[in-house]
């Protein structure tokens, strides 16, 4: 690098390089040529000194200044010292490369804090030091300059120290310089402000010539022809760039540190493809936006109980099923490329890739597969966040948009709660030739009513595990009984561990129950990652049984079982507080299973909550209470909008609608106050009429006292609207409560229902309404109180 100034600027190294008079950046220098470069350092150094004394005494600012008796040499001395550097304070940023763009995003600046201090106290050392940062999602390697994702897998990317920034013409944001380039660029910036002098230009290597003008107006310019990392395109090289110091100097938006505490943790499930959205987006970038749409929600309405310590955030993971499905594990992806015709070959990759996920989840051979990966992936995710967080006492909840959801509401319905996990076999324990006897079993079951019939057609434990519902229908057991006895006996004959299927041995997903994950919870840290770490096998299944589907809900249980295709269903490590469903469509498949009616009284075994959340122009979306409550048509609940009201044109339909309402009943009102006028008229030809006779005229009368009633007692939108959906049990699927959820379409989407329908599947991830609803189920059971925000 050379340093070379204007004849105004006073410094010019020996060793710069001579000025090329065809360097287009000659334009932007001073007229006059620097100091000869045969010039002494003590030439130099006298000619510097003679040109500040000389601006010194011309300087207007200096005769302003010099009202008393001291000497103008003296003042003049004082006045020629210029204002101290100050060092530029640095702030990190990491790098975010989509397809073919590149940007550069900063840490908070508590992130940031924490890396400057561990590049400070790391230097001189042999280790490398890591740094949790973004909600202890991500890793910082400070040596390395790396961030690495916790929780999913991605590629690493690069993190910078940042102080210098530039940005072109067209740029939309200033970008960072390497630390290097910007290393040198502060020295220069020193020197210039330490001797006052500027218009300093700096050669680098590379080619690119920054000239100082002014502690204000720093330029880079580029010679023609030379190949520029930083350019956009070919015919932006020869433009300058605007060069900033420091971050406060650029319009940059810092994000707010996340709070330290968590609250909850939700795990979300994606739905069929790897995008999520109409961006193509994967999960984990739709979820780091409903992550940030939360925390902005939690800001805006628990104000008060984040200032008082009661409110910390929510913390959202995704879980990644897609990828375990179309890898190199299963080879499912080139089976299906062999027997994929070679038209429209973008259309059948699409198809391939995306709409086959729901017929590979019909398949018993991949329902396994995908199972197995979204339950074993919910627990490694869960077992790695309380290693990371041992402070956390909170709950969880699980989330699965459109196919996500029916295979999160399948694992659930086939989930044991403590009282079943503690009559079946437990992981570990022996195979059936240790078993109790059979009448010991049913003693244990309240069954032993049933011994003597069983006993009549010799059956025992290893035989009843191999009866159908059927047989035991035929002995007159009845449907509660039998199936209890089915379910004992087939978990006991083919316990985890011990199942076999085509004559090999089924490895499965093994899982603790929720007891033994509590009581060892300070154990895991102690273990190896590998040991300790939930991890999936490739499954392969038994021979499918249509005929018995008593797993789950069951056929006791309101019959949602019923079509189910029969696999291993794994057990989760919790016990999940609430179900959220978004656009789903888990009343189409329950449907299509044979299911009609589901059980009021039925709920998850270990799941307390649901709510089935959708847009009403979702074509893949579809309800749930009819399916429970079928004798009254229920319009679903309305979900709020997060600003408080409904959307405008919603309410300008609702008026127009009681509008035509008020409009017909007054019609009709007048229509009958006229006729009761014209029957009281008086008509002397007639006979006396008898008392009862005249039901017409009371009929009027009635009705128009009761139009008048009315008129004179008007009801608010919300008494109507409470009018209109009378509050009824919805069943135990929710606690009682509703079940349903509806957005608000925006003004733009009703014009065209089918226009947006596949956008309204997709809006989930960026719906402040759907993300304001999640919280509010969450922080309502921690006794938290909303706030609903003033609107200005």
């Amino acid at each position: 690098m050379s340093v070379s100034r204007g004849e105004e600027g006073g410094l010019s190294q020996a060793e710069a390089a001579p000025n090329n008079n065809n360097n287009p950046q000659d334009l932007f220098e001073s007229p006059s040529q620097a100091v000869a470069t045969g010039t002494t350092q003590e030439d130099q150094h006298s000619s510097r000194l003679l040109f500040k004394e000389t601006m010194n005494q011309v300087s207007p600012a200096v005769d302003e200044a010099s009202p008393s008796s001291t000497s103008s040499f003296e003042m003049l001395d004082m006045n020629s010292v210029p204002a101290p550097y100050q060092e530029v304070q640095p702030h990190w940023f990491f790098c975010r490369r989509a397809d073919d763009s590149t940007s550069w995003l900063p840490f908070s600046r508590g992130d940031s804090d924490r890396l400057e201090n561990a590049c400070n106290s790391v230097q001189g050392q042999e280790g490398d030091l890591v740094v949790a940062v973004d909600g202890e999602r991500y890793d910082v390697h400070v040596k390395e300059r790396k961030r690495y994702a916790v929780y999913w897998e991605q590629a690493p990317t690069e993190v910078r120290r940042c102080t210098w920034f530039y940005k072109g013409d067209k740029d939309t944001r200033f970008m960072p310089y390497p630390e290097d380039f910007s290393q040198r660029l502060e020295e220069a910036y020193m020197i210039a402000v330490t001797l006052d002098e500027w218009k300093r230009k700096l050669d680098f290597p590379t080619g690119e010539t920054v000239m100082l003008h002014n502690p204000k107006l720093i330029m880079q310019y580029q010679p023609i022809g030379l190949q520029d990392e930083w350019a956009t395109s070919p015919s932006e090289q020869t433009r300058p760039r605007t060069v900033k110091r420091g971050v406060e100097s650029i319009s940059v938006e810092i994000p707010d540190e996340e709070p330290e505490k968590v609250d909850h943790l939700v795990f979300m499930v994606h739905g069929i493809g790897p995008a999520c959205d109409l961006r193509f987006r994967s999960i984990i970038q739709c979820v780091n936006d409903f992550r940030s749409a939360s925390l902005s929600l939690l800001a805006s309405h628990y104000k008060r109980g984040q200032q008082d310590g009661q409110v910390g955030r929510v913390e959202f993971l995704p879980v990644n099923w897609h990828s375990a499905l179309h890898g190199d594990a299963t080879g499912v992806d080139e089976d299906i490329q062999r027997i994929t015709l070679p038209s429209i070959s973008r259309l059948r990759h699409f198809t391939n890739d995306t709409l086959l996920d729901l017929f590979f989840y019909n398949s018993p051979t991949y329902c396994q597969t995908i199972v197995d990966t979204v339950a074993s992936e919910i627990n490694r995710l869960h077992s790695l966040f309380k290693r990371r967080h041992p402070e956390f006492h909170g709950t969880f909840s699980v989330v699965g948009h459109s196919l996500g959801s029916l295979i999160l509401f399948d694992l659930l319905t086939n989930q044991r709660n403590e009282s079943e996990t503690r009559e079946g076999v437990q992981p570990g324990e022996p195979c059936p030739a240790n078993c109790d006897t059979l009448e010991q079993t049913l003693t244990r079951l309240g069954l032993q009513q049933y011994l003597e019939t069983l006993r009549a057609e010799n059956l025992d434990s290893e035989s009843l595990a191999l009866c159908h519902d059927s047989d035991l229908k035929e002995l007159g057991i009845p449907l509660g009984p039998r199936k209890k006895i089915l379910n004992y006996f087939r978990r006991r004959m083919f316990p985890e561990g011990c199942r076999t299927g085509a004559g090999r041995q089924v490895p499965e997903l093994q899982v603790p129950s929720q007891e033994t994950t509590d009581n060892n919870t300070d154990q895991t840290s102690g273990l190896s990652a590998q040991q300790s770490q939930f991890h999936r096998t490739q499954s392969v299944t038994s021979a499918v049984d249509y005929e018995y589907f008593n797993v789950g809900i069951g056929q006791t249980n309101g019959g949602i079982a019923k079509g189910q295709v029969s696999i291993n269903y794994p057990q989760l490590a919790f016990h999940p507080q609430t179900f959220f469903a978004f656009g789903s469509p888990i009343g189409m498949f329950l449907t299509v299973r044979g299911l009609k009616h589901i059980d009021p009284n039925y709920s998850f075994p270990t799941c307390k909550s649901f709510y089935n959340i959708y847009h009403p122009y979702d074509p893949v979306a579809y309800r749930i209470e009819p399916m429970i409550v079928s004798d009254v048509d229920l319009e679903p609940m309305l979900i709020p909008h997060h600003k408080g009201r409904k959307r405008m044109h919603l309410e300008l339909k609702d008026s127009l609608t009681r509008m035509g309402m008020d409009l017909k009943n007054n019609v009709l009102g007048s229509l009958r106050t006229a006729w009761q006028s014209f029957a009281r008229m008086p008509v002397a030809a007639l006979p006396p009429v008898e008392e009862g006779e005249n039901s017409i005229e009371k009929n009027l009368q009635e009705a128009h006292a009761d139009v008048c009633e009315e008129a004179e007692s008007p009801v608010s939108t919300e008494q109507m609207e409470q009018l209109e959906q009378p509050e009824i049990k919805m069943g135990m699927l929710n606690e009682g409560r509703r079940i349903d959820y509806v957005l608000q379409e925006k003004p733009i989407e009703s014009f065209n229902e089918y226009l947006f329908a596949i956008q309204s599947h997709l809006c989930y991830w960026e719906s402040e309404d759907t993300a304001l609803l999640l919280l509010k189920e969450i922080y309502d059971k921690l006794g938290v109180p909303f706030e609903q925000p003033q609107q200005s």
